[in-house]
């Protein structure tokens, strides 16, 4: 008390226990709440799954890119079962490339940026290093193992011109999709992108399309983000990097029955690129439109000759699942687009999947590979691949 009576405000020990017991009731109503709203939409799954590293701690970020550098391979894809699962913005794992094959992904994605002369991998520019580039991180890595799968015993081989392996030891037939995102000038990256994949074409490890069929191989270039279609069809008699082309775009009316059968019709033909001259093309400052968009014009033809994925932004062409729920409208979308990508004989794929909460990604997920989609893109390579997405026992606030 003071002097002249009034009471001084302070903090007493009644206080105190009000905190001390109030912030933690706070705590679990909140967490209590993320229950029922899960418990509602029948999302009950843990928040985050629990991934394993699949390489001893001795495989740092990077360190198996460095110059002189010769991991161990032995046994990399060894008893791993690839699937049509594609690894997001895959330089971001701890181990890049090594991580995606490791868990059996047919797909991986490298963001590429031009600058000096050469590719640099990062997702914007303040990502890049010198050290990270498009050569160290995919090409000579793939060469590598690529060069590995596909050693020459003469006591068993009688001739190099056999069917080449890929990466994966229990089906060496299948193919893996190096996507490579033109993050600038697409024009101007796409010389270099044709250049730096020369090690793969030399060696016949690219799939290829001769001017009649594409013919398959160990890595399959696709080209994303601002590559320009123009230059994709530019030669008519042989191309090996090929478009990712708008899934959005290709939609039909969706009917019952069996799948549409492939429409590989070959585009009209274009003269022969001249490499040297777009080399030293000037850089364009200006952003271009993005993925599926440059170099194209409303009458491109998207098919298996110029094309292999077909691909759109989930919540741009189909939009939230609400509820943890898809409509029947959006579900008539999806089925349209993978309709229309299958007729043109490509892959369809949706990336910008809800990614959280798991239950949520793991049901729309559940929805896409029942509608018909190739290929799955997301960042949970584990649980991507287990393909086991089902509810699960729930013994806690966040699950």
């Amino acid at each position: 008390m003071k002097v002249d009576g009034t009471r001084r405000p302070r903090w007493g020990k009644r206080r105190w226990r009000t905190v001390a017991v109030g912030l933690p009731v706070a705590v679990v109503f909140f967490f209590g709440i993320v229950h029922i709203f899960n418990v509602s939409i029948s999302l009950i799954n843990v928040i985050k799954d629990d991934p394993k590293p699949p390489f001893p701690s001795s495989w740092g970020p990077l360190k198996q890119f460095e110059p002189g550098e010769d991991p161990d391979l032995t046994g990399l894809t060894r008893d791993v079962t690839p699937i049509h699962c594609h690894s997001h913005n895959d330089y971001w794992r701890r181990i890049p490339l090594y991580e995606a094959l490791k868990w059996g992904c047919t797909g991986v994605e490298a963001d590429v940026w031009l600058f000096d002369d050469d590719l640099f991998v990062g997702h914007s520019t303040n990502a890049l290093t010198r050290d990270r580039t498009f050569a160290s991180m995919y090409v000579e890595p793939l060469m590598r193992i690529l060069d590995r799968q596909n050693a020459i015993d003469p006591d068993f081989a009688t001739s190099e011109e056999a069917a080449k392996n890929g990466v994966y030891e229990v089906d060496p037939t299948q193919t893996l999709v190096l996507l490579v995102d033109f993050k600038n000038d697409g024009h101007a990256i796409f010389p270099f992108v044709s250049a730096q994949v020369a090690p793969f074409r030399e060696k016949g490890y690219l799939s290829y399309f001769d001017g009649n069929s594409t013919i398959p191989g160990p890595i399959t270039v696709v080209a994303t983000g601002n590559a320009p279609f123009d230059y994709v069809i530019e030669n008519a008699t042989y191309r090996d990097i090929f478009f990712d082309a708008p899934l959005d775009r290709l939609y039909q009316e969706p009917f019952d029955g069996n799948p549409p059968t492939m429409d590989p019709k070959p585009s009209a033909n274009h003269p022969t690129i001249d490499l040297e001259l777009h080399r030293h093309a000037p850089l364009r400052t200006k952003r271009e439109s993005g993925q599926g968009t440059v170099g194209t014009d409303p009458d491109s033809h998207f098919d298996l000759t110029n094309s292999y994925y077909a691909s759109v932004d989930f919540k741009k062409a189909i939009g939230w699942a609400w509820f943890g729920q898809l409509s029947e409208k959006q579900l008539k979308l999806i089925r349209g687009q993978v309709q229309g990508a299958r007729k043109a004989g490509l892959k369809a794929r949706y990336w910008g999947t809800p990614s959280w909460p798991v239950g949520l990604r793991n049901r729309v997920w559940d929805v896409l590979i029942e509608e018909g989609v190739d290929y799955l893109n997301g960042d949970d390579l584990r649980a991507m691949t287990k393909l086991d997405w089902g509810l699960r026992r729930h013994w806690g606030w966040l699950g």
